[in-house]
Formats: structure tokens, C-alpha cells, sequence
């Protein structure tokens, strides 16, 4: 693409007009011809390398600020912003393509999109996925590391979903992708709010920054879901000026769900909105599945289908991998596998399992390293508040010591009188769990979720899937039998 044709409504220059061979602000991926978009980050600014990055090839680059480069730099406000807009044009703006809906808050968005997707998929559309999980182009699955890719690789990412024929994009849309503006100029037809509970305050300091993170997407979107049960979304629902409705599983809004009936192996409740209810069954248990359920609804409501449509597309849907998954043992307690790992995040699982278990409810649980160190204790009691016994392990330690994150956790159990065991080695942990469980008892082994991996020091990735260990785990129990 030629540079004026690139910079077109975006920035103006001297320059004369030349073929653009990439756009980056990755230093290491400067090439020759290339457009090099200076962005300042938390530890290292672009604007510092602007001059070595010309002479390593770029033929210009993009600027907040004067940096004495002549016509070779060519300046902006907003370098993330142009960036996202640069990326849109080079890839010939697949954001106009399709539809989209977004989904941000800290608990829920994986599910949330994975069921606006199925809905809308049995309704005959062709979408597009992308979340923490996987990306998805309709059936074909593709490689994921970012839940809100880097502006250039979701702009490359859009392009491949219009080229195959997408109708929909549904996203996951995360407070970092808003705040480093990778979402680019992309517009939503919805956006729907989950919740705002402790997470990621390394980054954003505090809960007003990650708040207001989170708020940026329903400035971009042309009607809002949002969930009044949760207080920040409360307050989201008065600050906001797009159309918008709210839903509820605790009590009344535009859409809520009344008549809840937990069970083992899943839940039925009446969905009311407007004057009318309607009575679904899941093969999905705990209520904040039901707010889920409810939230995607509402954004299928929105883009046209009907609820005799959405009903039978969620006619024996079981949920998302890692999200409340139940592992079979074929033994007479159950073993759950959750991607609980936050405070919050820990208790509503639990508490949503204590309401259908016979026998004992025992969480197994960690806690990650290089992360914020605050919410650990958090979570223990958090966990002490619904479980009757307590297995404490290792999360994803990454750089830190996981006995030192142990030591951590362990501070919020104190005044608390739940039983708990000590395991540093997570693999060992489940088999000490699953040894001590007795007939009715749940297990729910809470924080890894839907990933098959643990991160160790040096950001050093080694197999771990629960799954498997829960099968060796009962191999082991059976030969010691």
C-alpha cells in the first residue's frame, strides 16, 4: 500500500509518495520501507529509537512529538490510536466487513462469547470467536496468545474472518486491548459488561484505573448489556448514554432470570423481558451460568434471532472447556475443573456448588506468580467462606517462589477454622484431594481452567492438564486399593 493512501484521514507529510512495506512498533521487526509507529509503553518508549529505527530501513515514522527527524517523521496526537487506524487501512478496514459484539468484565466473557457464538451459529450466521481460550474462524480453530490480540494481528485476524465469509465477530474484550487501544477503530453493535472484581491491579494500579479501562469499550459500541447485580455495573449503567438494558439473576431488570434450580448436572430457570417468560433447561449448573446464559441472550435478542431460535440452539449445549467443566471419575463423588482465579471469581463458583452438594465441598487452589500479590489472601478466604476443606498448591508460579505464594494465601486463612492441606506440587495436590473425597463430596480444582500448561520461571511452559491427572490420579488410588 502507498504511504498516502495508508495516511489517509490520519496524518499528513512531505514525504514523498512510496510503497509501504509493513507497519510495526516492534523494534526487533523494523524492516526496510516499513512505516514505524513509535508507541510509549510501561517500560520501554518507541519514541527513543525513532532515529535508528530510519536508519535500520523504516522509511518514516509515526510520532507524538517533535524529535527533530525532519519530514522523516510524520506526527499524530495519538500514536496507539493512529496505529490502530494505520493497521484497519492496511489490511483494507475488515472492521467495516462484519458485525460485532464485545464482551468485557473480569468473570464470564469466555462463556458469554462461546454461547452468542452457538446461538448465532445454529441461526445460519458464520462467525468469528476471538477470546482467551482460542480464535475461532466458524468450525476451524486458530492459535491464540493475547485475549484481545495486538492491533496488527487482530486487524490481519478480522481480514481472514471477512475473506471466509464471517458475519459476526463476538470478542472478548480485554481492560489491557482497551487501554493499549488494540481494538483499533473497531465499532460494536453490542457490548455487554460482566462484572468488576480484583484482577490485573499490577497493571492498572487500582479499581478506578481498571474501571475506567473497562469502560472505554461502551464508548465504541451502539447498545449495552449490562449486569446490575454487580455494583461497578450498576454505576456503568447510569454513566453511559447508548441504548442499553440491564439483566439480573438477583433480581429485577430488563432481563432476569427467577424460579433458579441448581442441580449436579444442570440448572432451569424462567428468563423474563418485557412482559413475557420463558422457561429454559441447561446442561450447565451454577447461577452465574445463568447470568451468562441470560446476557447472551440479550445480545441475540439484539441481532435478530428469536428466543425459539435460541432455545433450541442451546438444547444440550454443555458449556465451555475448563468454565464448571465436571471430570468423570466414575467414582461416587465429583471432581470440577474451574478457571476460578480471582476472589471473586472463587466464590461464586463455590458458593454455587455448595448449593447442590450432599457431602463436603473441598477447593484445591493457588495462586499465580508476577501478578498481584494482594488478591492472594483474598482468596483464601474467599475460599473459606463456602468450603469445608482446603487444598492449597501451586498456580502458575512463573519467576516467583510457589512457597512463597503459598505463604501468602495462607495469611487469609487465619481467624477461619476450614481444614486445609498443604501440597506445593499441583499434580500431587489432586491426588491428596481425590484420596481424601468420600461418597457426595465435590472437588473443584480451581484456577487453571482450560489450560493444559504451567508456567514456570523464565516464562517456561510444561504440560499440565488436569484431565490427565485426575486419570492417573485414579489409576494410582486403584493400584494402592
Amino acid at each position: 500500500m502507498r504511504l498516502y493512501e495508508l495516511l489517509d484521514g490520519i496524518a499528513q507529510t512531505k514525504l514523498a509518495d512510496k510503497e509501504i512495506t509493513t507497519l510495526t512498533d516492534d523494534s526487533r521487526k523494523v524492516q526496510e520501507g516499513c512505516l514505524f509507529i513509535c508507541v510509549k509503553g510501561g517500560s520501554f518508549d518507541g519514541h527513543s529509537v525513532a532515529e535508528q529505527m530510519l536508519e535500520k530501513g523504516a522509511y518514516a515514522v509515526i510520532a507524538e512529538r517533535d524529535l527533530g527527524l525532519g519530514d522523516r517523521q510524520i506526527l499524530v496526537q495519538n500514536s496507539r490510536e493512529a496505529y490502530g487506524r494505520l493497521c484497519a487501512a492496511w489490511f483494507g478496514h475488515p472492521e467495516k466487513k462484519m458485525r460485532f459484539i464485545g464482551v468485557t468484565g473480569t468473570n464470564g466473557k469466555t462463556t458469554i462469547t462461546s454461547v452468542i457464538k452457538r446461538l448465532l451459529t445454529a441461526s445460519g450466521k458464520k462467525v468469528g470467536l476471538i477470546g482467551t481460550i482460542q480464535n475461532e474462524i466458524g468450525d476451524r480453530v486458530v492459535h491464540t496468545e493475547n485475549t484481545t490480540p495486538f492491533v496488527f494481528d487482530l486487524m490481519k485476524l478480522y481480514a481472514q474472518m471477512a475473506e471466509e465469509g464471517c458475519d459476526y465477530v463476538v470478542m472478548e474484550v480485554s481492560s489491557f486491548g482497551l487501554v493499549q487501544r488494540r481494538i483499533g477503530p473497531t465499532h460494536f453493535e453490542t457490548a455487554v459488561f460482566t462484572n468488576l472484581t480484583q484482577d490485573h491491579l499490577d497493571y492498572h494500579g487500582d479499581m478506578e484505573n481498571y474501571y475506567q479501562a473497562k469502560r472505554m469499550l461502551f464508548d465504541v459500541c451502539d447498545y449495552a448489556v449490562i449486569n446490575t447485580d454487580d455494583e461497578y455495573g450498576k454505576r456503568l449503567f447510569e454513566e453511559i448514554n447508548c441504548e442499553k438494558d440491564s439483566y439480573s439473576c438477583c433480581g429485577r431488570g430488563d432481563f432476569y432470570a427467577d424460579a433458579i434450580k441448581l442441580r449436579a448436572d444442570g440448572t432451569s430457570f424462567w428468563l423474563c423481558c418485557g412482559e413475557k417468560s420463558y422457561q429454559l433447561s441447561l446442561l450447565m449448573t451454577g447461577t452465574f451460568n445463568v447470568a451468562n446464559v441470560t446476557a447472551a441472550i440479550a445480545a441475540g435478542l439484539r441481532a435478530g434471532l428469536t428466543m425459539e431460535q435460541m432455545m433450541n440452539a442451546l438444547d444440550g449445549y454443555t458449556g465451555v472447556r475448563g468454565r464448571c467443566e465436571i471430570i468423570p471419575t466414575g467414582k461416587d463423588y465429583t471432581v470440577i475443573c474451574d478457571y476460578a482465579h480471582t476472589p471473586d471469581a472463587v466464590e461464586n463458583i463455590l458458593s454455587s456448588v455448595k448449593e447442590y452438594t450432599s457431602g463436603r465441598l473441598m477447593c484445591l487452589f493457588g495462586c499465580g506468580g508476577n501478578r498481584d500479590r494482594t488478591k492472594r489472601p483474598k482468596m483464601a478466604a474467599a475460599a473459606a467462606r463456602y468450603a469445608d476443606m482446603l487444598i492449597v498448591t501451586s498456580d502458575n508460579p512463573r519467576d516467583e517462589s510457589p512457597a512463597e505464594i503459598i505463604e501468602e494465601i495462607l495469611t487469609g486463612l487465619e481467624g477461619t477454622n476450614v481444614p486445609y492441606v498443604v501440597e506445593e506440587d499441583r499434580s500431587e495436590a489432586i491426588f491428596k484431594a481425590m484420596k481424601l473425597a468420600q461418597s457426595g463430596d465435590v472437588i473443584v480444582l480451581a484456577g487453571k481452567g482450560h489450560e493444559d500448561y504451567q508456567i514456570l520461571a523464565g516464562g517456561v511452559h510444561v504440560h499440565m492438564d488436569e484431565r490427565e491427572i485426575v486419570k492417573e490420579c485414579l489409576k494410582r488410588l486403584d493400584a494402592e486399593k
